[in-house]
């Protein structure tokens, strides 16, 4: 019997801040004189590490996978499907029966496993009171309160904030959040000092947010809380494929998921800029 086919695969476009292991797996190993993450695996491994980072770019450039010899369109094709099914299995938004959600939540709800990571690592580096712009269904809200930290939550939608509200009451923490229904702009200029150490940021990525590319400028309401932050720290969530490289000092770490379903693919981008730094 004839030894299972293998293939080369290189990838080109990874950039230093996201961790190789978690998007590509362990096996991969850089070759500094070719720039690209490579790595030898059978017909099947092969397909799946082309279909997972299919069409995905980071920092202003599509990743560019290259399998060695190339795959048949049968396993390609195989791969994809393989793909879409394990996406069902990714990490919930609230794990709370009556958790109230609308459509517009059920999109852009950060997992409630990677909201409550947000606020603890918040709360470890010494932030006890965060103005949350666009707090949307709570997702992050109830992440940042069940730290330990008070929580100014701001959005436009009277409605959604109910619903924020009804989750704070379901988690137990409406007692940590001050919830005021407003433009999270205008809020930027209302801020009173003690109003908080920390602002969190999660601007409206849209429906169709380019998987490849997202440039910062399209996001309004991230330039106006750098131009607003007055020395708090800043932090925002955003789109995997934001083009960070005009962003400043800030640290870019890729946050995946905890499900089988998306342990290696980046659920967003946590962008961190400290109170002593000017963007």
């Amino acid at each position: 019997m004839s030894a299972p086919r293998r293939h080369r695969v290189d990838v080109v476009g990874v950039p230093a801040w996201l961790d190789p292991v978690r998007l590509l797996g362990p096996d991969f190993v850089w070759d500094a004189e070719r720039a690209v993450w490579s790595a030898t695996r059978d017909v099947e491994q092969a397909a799946d590490v082309q279909a997972r980072l299919r069409g995905l770019g980071f920092d202003g450039r599509a990743l560019d996978v290259v399998v060695t010899p190339a795959l048949g369109r049968a396993v390609v094709r195989a791969a994809r499907t393989i793909d879409a099914r394990r996406r069902w299995n990714t990490t919930p938004g609230f794990t709370r029966h009556g958790a109230q959600l609308d459509a517009e939540g059920r999109f852009s709800l950060t997992p409630e496993a990677l909201a409550v990571d947000c606020g603890r690592a918040a709360w470890a580096v010494g932030h006890r009171r965060v103005v949350e712009l666009g707090c949307g269904v709570g997702g992050n809200t109830m992440g940042f309160a069940r730290a330990g930290l008070s929580v100014v939550a701001v959005d436009r939608d009277a409605g959604r904030i109910e619903m924020a509200r009804a989750n704070a009451r379901l988690y137990g923490v409406d007692a940590r959040v001050e919830w005021r229904c407003g433009d999270a702009i205008d809020a930027l200029g209302e801020l009173d000092p003690l109003d908080g150490d920390l602002l969190f940021v999660d601007p409206p990525w849209g429906g169709a947010w380019d998987r490849a590319l997202v440039d910062p400028a399209d996001l309004p309401l991230l330039g106006a809380a750098l131009a607003a932050r007055r020395g708090r720290a800043l932090w925002a969530k955003l789109p995997p494929s934001t083009d960070t490289r005009g962003l400043g000092a800030a640290r870019v770490e890729a946050v995946f998921g905890h499900a089988t379903g998306d342990m290696q693919r980046v659920k967003y981008l946590l962008v961190r800029w400290s109170p002593a730094l000017n963007g």
